[in-house]
């Protein structure tokens, strides 16, 4: 008795996947700032008018004013002066000898003090500065951004299995004597 077993044969092809993702289109724009600049500018005053009038540089004007005002003063006090001068004389029983001490009073100047004298005198120039302003507004624009999502392109091929019979299962039955004979 001989035997032989079927065999199969399977054929596989495996399935083949393909996937690919495009990039995204992406597109960016960024507007440039707005920007906006003020400036007020410096200012500078310089007064020096009090140092000319020290150093006796007038103008007209103030020269004129100024000896009016002094003439005006000097005129007062001659007159202040004579007034009471001569309610002393008019009282000059009262007193020692007032017509002695006039004569000295009136002969004589008063010194003037002595020192040290600045011209022009110190703080005499006035300096007057205002410092610049700047203002400066800015507005940032935001970037305008634009995408387009691109979908995955899928490719999908499936496998496939093939099963075939290879070999037939086979028996083989041979019998010996089974017709046997009586020839001994």
């Amino acid at each position: 008795m001989q035997s032989q077993m079927a065999r199969i044969t399977m054929m596989t092809q495996p399935a083949m996947q393909e996937i690919r993702q495009p990039k995204a289109d992406l597109s960016i724009h960024q507007p440039h700032a707005e920007l906006s600049i003020r400036t007020i500018p410096s200012k500078l005053t310089i007064d020096q008018t009090q140092a000319w009038a020290d150093m006796n540089l007038k103008t007209a004007p103030l020269s004129i004013e100024e000896f009016a005002q002094l003439g005006m003063q000097g005129a007062q006090e001659g007159t202040a002066r004579r007034a009471a001068q001569g309610t002393e004389l008019m009282k000059i029983e009262n007193t020692d000898n007032p017509l002695i001490s006039q004569a000295v009073q009136n002969a004589f100047r008063p010194e003037r003090p002595l020192g040290i004298q600045f011209i022009p005198s110190v703080f005499s120039v006035n300096i007057n500065y205002q410092p610049s302003e700047v203002e400066i507004d800015s507005k940032p624009n935001k970037p305008i951004i634009e995408t387009q999502v691109n979908k995955p392109e899928i490719n999908y091929t499936p496998g496939s299995v093939d099963i075939s019979l290879a070999q037939y299962a086979e028996l083989d039955i041979d019998f010996i004597n089974l017709f046997p004979t009586d020839k001994q």
